[in-house]
């Protein structure tokens, strides 16, 4: 029976929904607007996935929905209207905080779509226990940025957000390795670029239990990353492509503009994804410490 320290410390709930496969559950996560709700399905669906109490889909599932489940707030603006972010204090640090709540919403999102939507896919009963890990790990990321924003006076939903993330999910509906190209080996490679420098600012400034949380964060994201390097490997063996180029050609095709370094290449390295994979999609070569 597997297991995750996140779930000695999650609440288990003695009332409540519960669905007969992992794929009823990957839907009712995706779609539930109460944000909750869709934490604590996150940690009944690993609890029970884990526990093997569940099978994978069943004959009455559902669809997947095309977009998520969200509460009234936060307002959603394109993102070049979207208010200055600061990795120091004040407002700043709230706007900062609060797009990064936003991002870990999305990414519980866009994990236990990918479980639901790909769940007839031919993998192994491993591809699923790692996504479901990382699906439960997205869903304690954003708790422990909103229980840290309410803290600070603040709340997710009190300041506007952009909705850019969700399109990739749209834009790779149809393909499980364009899925796998853009989410974790683009949008979360690029957060192993980025959280170092912002853990190492806030720290300046003297807010230790930011800081904390972002490194809890970098460090389950470049097991996400690894995750996502290992099956992408797989598929593309599996449909015999070279995984490099093939990555090229459907970044290039579902992934507007380039990628922007400088890139944390440990890191990067660390989870599997070497530098050809991404650096010829930037024509720049650079290089980024791994401070933490």
């Amino acid at each position: 029976m597997l297991t995750h320290p996140y779930l000695q410390t999650a609440p288990i709930r003695i009332d409540g929904p519960t669905y007969p496969c992992l794929a009823s559950y990957a839907r009712a996560i995706t779609s539930t607007p109460d944000l909750d709700e869709k934490i604590q399905l996150s940690y009944d669906a690993a609890r029970a996935w884990y526990g093997r109490t569940l099978s994978l889909s069943s004959q009455h599932n559902q669809a997947m929905p095309d977009r998520p489940g969200r509460p009234k707030e936060p307002i959603l603006l394109p993102p070049n209207k979207m208010p200055k972010r600061s990795k120091g204090k004040g407002q700043g640090k709230l706007a900062l905080l609060h797009s990064l709540a936003h991002i870990e919403l999305n990414a519980i999102d866009l994990t236990w779509d990918l479980v639901g939507r790909y769940i007839n896919q031919k993998m192994p009963r491993s591809f699923f226990d790692q996504f479901v890990q990382v699906g439960l790990e997205e869903a304690r990321h954003f708790d422990l940025l909103d229980t840290h924003l309410k803290k600070l006076g603040s709340y997710y939903g009190a300041l506007p957000a952009h909705d850019g993330l969700w399109q990739a999910a749209q834009d790779t509906s149809y393909d499980l390795l364009a899925r796998l190209a853009l989410i974790p080996l683009v949008l979360e490679a690029r957060g192993l670029d980025v959280t170092p420098s912002t853990v190492l600012k806030m720290r300046q400034h003297g807010d230790e239990d930011s800081a904390n949380i972002l490194q809890i964060i970098y460090r389950d994201e470049k097991r996400h990353v690894a995750f996502g390097v290992k099956w992408f490997r797989y598929m593309c063996d599996r449909q015999k492509l070279a995984p490099e180029p093939t990555f090229h050609k459907l970044v290039r095709t579902h992934f507007r503009g380039s990628l922007k370094p400088p890139f944390n290449d440990l890191a990067r390295a660390e989870a599997g994804l070497t530098p050809g994979f991404y650096k010829p999609l930037t024509g720049i070569s650079s290089t980024r410490p791994d401070p933490l």
